[in-house]
């Protein structure tokens, strides 16, 4: 309904909704899709950019050159750096944070409660997940709530982390599980004596993590 308490027919809404996002993309240089909705005390970046049938919650901040894929959802409280990318259907829920330059499949899964019930409100339980920068997650991955995946790791498509990633580490499987490193450019990396190279730098391993050099 309108503030004035009338039902909104199909044209209205989609010139209000056009009308929202011309003022948007004047004051901010970003796109929202005249389908999608942006609630009150959103904090969005320019460059970004949201398409179809996308809603973004109140009290969430997204940053700089983003871009939101079909069918996306931000819980409230979200915190999301620059340059990530989300492609469809991805719910983002609250308890969630992102840093900059993750990429997040389609259809991938967070969580954010353990143990839920549909009859036990468990709002006051929802359990921190983040993502450090540079790290991808493959379609149709799961993060279970409560775990760290670290600066550029890569998560295979159809995987379920349960625990902790390793920075670089590529996770494969149900649960995940490492099965090798990957270096910025995505691509797994060949150790020689414990130090491993891309287009992007040299890498090697201490103490059973990779670091780069």
């Amino acid at each position: 309904m309108s503030e004035e308490g009338k039902y909104l027919n199909k044209n209205d809404w989609k010139n209000r909704r056009k009308s929202q996002s011309a003022v948007k993309e004047k004051k901010c240089d970003l796109f929202v899709h005249e389908s999608s909705i942006v609630d009150d005390r959103v904090t969005i970046g320019e460059g970004t950019k949201i398409w179809h049938f996308s809603h973004i919650l109140s009290h969430t901040t997204i940053g700089k050159n983003c871009s939101f894929g079909q069918n996306c959802v931000v819980g409230s409280r979200v915190k999301i750096g620059n340059g990530v990318k989300v492609q469809n259907n991805v719910s983002i829920y609250e308890g969630v944070e992102i840093e900059d330059d993750v990429f997040l499949g389609p259809s991938m899964v967070f969580t954010n409660v353990i143990n839920p019930r549909a009859f036990i409100q468990r709002k006051d339980e929802f359990q921190k997940t983040l993502l450090k920068r540079g790290c991808s997650v493959g379609a149709n991955a799961t993060i279970v709530c409560g775990v760290i995946i670290g600066e550029y790791a890569l998560i295979g498509s159809g995987a379920v982390v349960n625990k902790n990633v390793k920075p670089y580490a590529l996770m494969v499987g149900v649960p995940a599980r490492q099965i090798g490193w990957v270096g910025k450019s995505g691509n797994t990396l060949e150790l020689i004596d414990g130090v491993a190279s891309d287009e992007f730098g040299k890498y090697v391993i201490i103490d059973e993590q990779l670091k780069e050099l």
